[in-house]
């Protein structure tokens, strides 16, 4: 419950950061349902905002709650994006993706003029590298980007649910990569990018601008210097 508590207060910061006549575009997961909530108090409390979700599930938990969502499709830039993460350190750089939208959500965030992320405090790190790398990939690149993932001195899992591989909102699939220690994520995140097949990475490294770590009920701020 901690925890859970810890997360409103990180999106109630950010949230508060929303002026009217934004495009605001929505992360996906359980911190960013908070943050859904107290937009859409502030929506109903006379805020004028359009929405870009970054999931079908985020899409729809917005309209449910009153906030106006267009089609990213036609947008090349908007003008904030706040999401979540899984793991980030005190230079704003982190891991994304548990939830599986990690392409999505790093298409959003380097259209946003600026990004902000939201978390409780476990989600802080020294460095790195302990949450598994999620990694979005064509089905047909399944097993070759697996075995090209694993030369890189990762440890790839097929990411499975209820017996079956999990499928993203493109109908893509999800290898979770472990590494051994990420010393050097652009490097790391570069060779991923590079290998054919692969769509997409959960490695955040420059897109976030400010963040909102919240812990004990205690919301800090860290900004990219």
């Amino acid at each position: 419950m901690a925890h859970d508590e810890d997360k409103r207060l990180a999106a109630l910061a950010a949230a508060a950061e929303v002026e009217s006549g934004m495009i605001v575009g929505l992360g996906t997961g359980s911190t960013a349902a908070w943050l859904i909530y107290h937009l859409a108090e502030r929506v109903r409390g006379g805020l004028s905002i359009t929405a870009v979700a970054t999931s079908h599930a985020t899409e729809r938990a917005a309209r449910g709650a009153g906030i106006a969502v267009l089609a990213f499709d036609d947008l090349a830039t908007i003008d904030l994006a706040i999401d979540g993460v899984d793991e980030i350190d005190d230079g704003l750089l982190a891991i994304k993706g548990a939830g599986g939208a990690m392409l999505r959500e790093k298409i959003v965030a380097t259209a946003a003029r600026r990004m902000i992320a939201i978390a409780d405090g476990s989600k802080r790190a020294v460095e790195i590298g302990r949450a598994p790398v999620p990694v979005e990939i064509l089905p047909f690149a399944r097993t070759f980007a697996r075995d090209r993932l694993k030369a890189l001195g990762g440890t790839p899992t097929l990411r499975m649910t209820n017996d079956r591989p999990f499928v993203t909102d493109q109908e893509n699939l999800v290898i979770d990569c472990s590494f051994p220690a990420l010393h050097d994520a652009a490097a790391t995140a570069a060779r991923i990018a590079a290998i054919p097949g692969v769509l997409g990475h959960g490695l955040f490294l420059s897109e976030i601008d400010t963040a909102y770590i919240a812990e004990n009920g205690r919301v800090s701020r860290m900004d990219r210097l």
